[in-house]
């Protein structure tokens, strides 16, 4: 800080005398610029007579108090406050129809395609639920507008705290203390059932109770501190006339004790084509161990999604839970026990839990922190509950399942998406992607700073969309042929055939993301080439920003002798496993190479099985065969290849 010092006045003219007061005392009154966001929340707080950790506590759970100016959320909200506008929410379909893939992925049985919608007027959209539409309240109660609240971050904050000053108003209550904001924090969730509208104010607390400190996409410093006695008054949620789902109660929905959890099962009903919608009957995990839990995103709005899951429409798929945006509730729709249909390669969907968010893989820009929260404390649970290791290898994204054989490669689904922030996730599950590994390991784990990783992707609403991309943080980072920025992009022979891949924001061909391993192949200085499907990808990654770090892993190579190594899709065991009731599941290869002088990340070692299911199920059999096989990250997707055809080191 500068000492002003008397001068005496003759010496120095009025106007040198005002400048040497402003040089001195601006830097004093100055304050860091990484604190307005902060200082943003205490305006509002104070203008509005909402309590400061209320206020923080709510926008945490909504964004993190990112900013996300102009950009909706998954779900239609902006800003730190999630104001949302549900005009902004993408087309009503759902995850199964798009690309009408095969969700159940069972050649043995003819090639699920999905049964198109009727065709003519598209239905009327049925009216948002109460108090989901609050950018057009916000601003009324601002005199404002909403495309202000959407891209001014300090806007939007106070447009937050004016709703939660609102809903305190109408609810009667007048009081300072936190615990009597449990109500006003509820009504915020835009639930229409209770359920719902508590699980967001519950999570709400336990982060005001816990507090948080976060650096936000633009670079803002943010902490609410800890208040490990603020209990609030729960009843205050049975006076907003929500909907009271009894379900929960009475049913066999699956879920922790610390999350809401309803029970909204899919049909198993057989159809007059002799056919049978959506899911196989099993007895998991005595029947067949769960190795894996499957990340999906529904790539449409909660309402219609469940409409679709409980409607036995002829081919139509299922998965198993499905938590929603707005306030962390969680549906399920099938049993663990059972096997969905949602991954779209049968082997991995009767070894799998699917878990879908409600949301769009390449619409809208981030998914909710309540999303986040819920999906986290769900999985923990399922994966303590079948011994799942939480790790890349096991917990999968949709778009990390590899095609069963050739002919599904193409309409193999892409959510969650490059902007899913599984570094993110994975701290939420108590399980940090460590990567352990000493300088110069063959093996390194791909790491980006997600804020700042941001690949110039096109097409994001659309297939007939070319534009670019809205900027936006990342887990992808996208390989190259050559080390340098401009070289063209890998191929996938799978995906594309002959034609070269594409920055599409669904196409996968030739980048990786955040949690996965691979061999290094060679470095060039600020570039690293890994080995992927059979080639050289180079990414860059300096050594004081890095983009993947050395990391602990086995490593599979080629047995000596051998010039190529069969790839797979699926662990199918032997044919001479398979009793003579059973065809036997043909051993399909992909269509990539593993040549020798190449190397590959190696993952868990698989049993080979094969579920034969009708809808029959007494008849239901698992074949288990004596070959072994290593799950290997070949590409952006894992595959598998048989444990006597590589050494492991």
């Amino acid at each position: 800080m500068s000492r002003f010092v008397p001068w005496r006045l003759g010496a120095v003219t009025a106007g040198l005398l005002a400048l040497a007061a402003v040089a001195v005392t601006v830097p004093a009154q100055a304050k860091p610029a990484d604190e307005a966001r902060q200082r943003a929340f205490a305006d509002a707080a104070s203008e509005f007579g909402v309590p400061l950790d209320v206020l923080l506590g709510v926008s945490y759970l909504e964004s993190r108090w990112d900013s996300h100016p102009g950009s909706a959320s998954k779900a239609g909200g902006y800003g730190p406050m999630h104001l949302t506008d549900l005009r902004s929410v993408g087309n009503d379909t759902t995850e199964s129809e798009h690309d009408h893939g095969d969700a159940r992925g069972d050649t043995s049985r003819p090639m699920l395609q999905v049964a198109p919608r009727k065709q003519g007027k598209p239905p009327k959209p049925s009216a948002p639920p109460p108090g989901s539409q609050t950018i057009d309240k916000a601003a009324e109660l601002l005199g404002t507008d909403a495309d202000t609240l959407r891209k001014d971050p300090a806007e939007n904050i106070r447009g937050g705290a004016a709703l939660l000053a609102d809903y305190q108003r109408q609810l009667g209550i007048k009081s300072a203390n936190v615990k009597d904001w449990y109500g006003a924090v509820a009504r915020y969730s835009g639930s229409d059932d209770l359920n719902g509208a508590r699980t967001f104010a519950d999570e709400v607390f336990n982060t005001i109770r816990s507090g948080i400190a976060h650096r936000t996409d633009d670079g803002q410093s943010v902490k609410l501190a800890p208040k490990p006695d603020a209990a609030p008054d729960r009843a205050q949620a049975d006076r907003l006339g929500l909907r009271a789902d009894t379900t929960n109660a009475t049913n066999a929905a699956e879920c922790p004790q610390s999350l809401t959890c309803e029970w909204k099962p899919a049909p198993f009903q057989k159809l007059d084509d002799g056919t049978y919608v959506g899911y196989d009957k099993a007895d998991r995990p005595k029947s067949q161990k769960i190795e894996y839990i499957v990340i999906h995103d529904t790539e449409g709005a909660w309402d219609g999604t469940l409409k679709d899951v409980q409607t036995p429409r002829p081919k139509l798929a299922a998965w198993n839970y499905m938590v929603r945006s707005r306030d962390g509730l969680v549906a399920q729709a099938v049993a663990t026990k059972d096997i969905g249909w949602h991954a779209g390669n049968f082997y991995v969907n009767s070894k799998s839990v699917g878990v879908e968010h409600e949301g769009f893989a390449g619409k809208g820009t981030w998914y909710t922190e309540a999303m986040y929260r819920a999906s986290a404390k769900l999985v923990g649970y399922l994966a303590k509950r079948f011994g799942i290791p939480l790790d890349r290898e096991h917990i999968l994204g949709h778009d990390t399942v590899p095609g069963p054989d050739k002919a599904h490669i193409p309409g193999m689904h892409w959510d969650p998406g490059p902007y899913w922030d599984w570094a993110h996730y994975f701290d939420l599950l108590g399980a940090p992607l460590q990567h352990y590994g000493t300088p110069g390991s063959k093996v390194v784990m791909i790491a980006p700073d997600f804020s700042i990783n941001k690949p110039a992707f096109t097409s994001c609403e659309g297939d007939n969309d070319t534009k670019p991309c809205p900027e936006r943080g990342s887990s992808a980072v996208v390989l190259r042929t050559e080390p340098n920025d401009t070289a063209p992009l890998l191929s996938d022979v799978g995906m594309h055939g002959k034609n070269p891949s594409t920055m599409r924001v669904d196409d996968m061909a030739s980048r990786v993301t955040t949690g996965q391993k691979y061999v290094v192949a060679e470095t060039k200085g600020d570039w690293t080439a890994i080995w992927y499907l059979g080639q050289k990808g180079w990414f860059r990654n300096p050594g004081d920003a890095p983009t993947a770090y050395p990391a602990n892993g086995r490593i599979a190579t080629p047995k000596a002798g051998k010039q190529n190594v069969p790839v797979y899709g699926r662990a199918y065991p032997e044919a001479e496993a398979y009793p003579k009731d059973i065809k036997p599941q043909e051993l399909a290869p992909l269509p990539y190479q593993f040549s020798a002088g190449q190397q590959y990340a190696a993952g868990p070692i698989v049993d080979s099985e094969y579920y034969k299911a009708s809808f029959d199920s007494a008849t239901n059999k698992l074949v288990k065969g004596k070959t072994k096989y290593v799950q290997v990250q070949i590409g952006y997707r894992t595959a598998f290849v048989n444990q006597d055809d590589v050494d492991l080191s």
